[in-house]
């Protein structure tokens, strides 16, 4: 049995974890063991806890980029009536481009998943992960192309239009930051789309951060680190929704019937972790880096794996 104390720890370290890039899952599957908990995590009732908390980050992130969401189906909506997406449409293209980028990610979740973590679902492996996440980072950081500065403040956008640009010289000629952050996205290619899924395949291993992995992938696609960071947050919204989704009548079978109030709490505390740490983030990521996360993924794996190793 988890219990409601428990449920409400691990609800809002999900919500923050899942959104920083320092990996959910290692955090959760390292701390429980810390905290000395003795909770099976192989249970249906953990499992179970973990599909309500993700499904909880998914509807909030939705929820979050609603007015992008709009967008980006009445774009997907045109590509479809027109059969083409218009050179300057630019949210046809990013639905288009969302597409490419969850591809990678729903076909390895699937096959691989369960493997996966059956197989190094140990907190000593998931700490070892988190020090190479940290690494990742520090090297994106190094390795990253520099956005095209010729990028912003090009293209006018009509919000009222749906993303179809303007002519210059109208009356509203001015984008907002969000649709500047969205044009900016929208000129990724399909291959470096489908290469920043492919990078978040590598959060299926504990300990390595989807949101670090398509920041990392953005980064080295040309986006600057707000934009990035928006990227992988859209990106995320369809993946952990539709992975939470597929286990969600789980939820409601007999033997979690006494487990209810846990997940419901668990739930909360993770909708509101996932907003805040999304409206943090994404000022944050106006002006720094990925090197703190990078810094503290490096200490607290080896921290963790030197506690886990010395006190089994």
């Amino acid at each position: 049995m988890i219990t409601l104390i428990q449920a409400a720890i691990l609800g809002f370290l999900q919500g923050i974890t899942e959104l920083f890039p320092i990996s959910s899952l290692g955090h959760s599957v390292i701390l429980p063991t810390l905290f000395g908990w003795n909770i099976d995590q192989s249970s249906a009732a953990f499992l179970g806890l973990l599909v309500a908390t993700h499904l909880a980050t998914a509807i909030v992130l939705f929820l979050f980029f609603i007015k992008d969401w709009i967008r980006v189906f009445r774009g997907f909506g045109r590509s479809i009536r027109d059969r083409k997406i218009g050179p300057d449409d630019i949210y046809a293209k990013l639905a288009w481009l969302l597409i490419a980028a969850t591809i990678p990610a729903g076909i390895v979740g699937l096959l691989l998943e369960k493997p996966l973590r059956s197989l190094f679902a140990s907190p000593l492996i998931a700490a070892a992960f988190l020090v190479i996440n940290g690494l990742i980072l520090l090297t994106a950081e190094r390795l990253r192309r520099h956005p095209n500065r010729a990028q912003t403040g090009r293209v006018s956008v009509d919000a009222v239009s749906g993303g179809r640009p303007i002519p210059a010289g109208s009356a509203n000629t001015q984008m907002s930051e969000t649709e500047r952050s969205d044009t900016t996205i929208a000129k990724l290619t399909w291959k470096q789309a489908f290469g920043i899924g492919v990078a978040q395949t590598a959060a299926l291993l504990p300990g390595i951060s989807r949101s670090g992995s398509t920041m990392v992938g953005g980064l080295l696609s040309g986006l600057n680190h707000e934009t990035a960071a928006r990227f992988s947050f859209l990106l995320a919204t369809p993946i952990i929704g539709a992975a939470a989704a597929l286990k969600l009548p789980g939820l409601f079978s007999p033997q979690m019937a006494d487990q209810s109030g846990a997940f419901l709490v668990g739930a909360l505390c993770s909708a509101v972790a996932a907003w805040l740490a999304t409206k943090f983030l994404l000022r944050f990521f106006e002006t720094r880096t990925l090197t703190p996360f990078a810094i503290y993924c490096i200490v607290a794996g080896t921290v963790f794996f030197v506690v886990l190793l010395a006190f089994p």
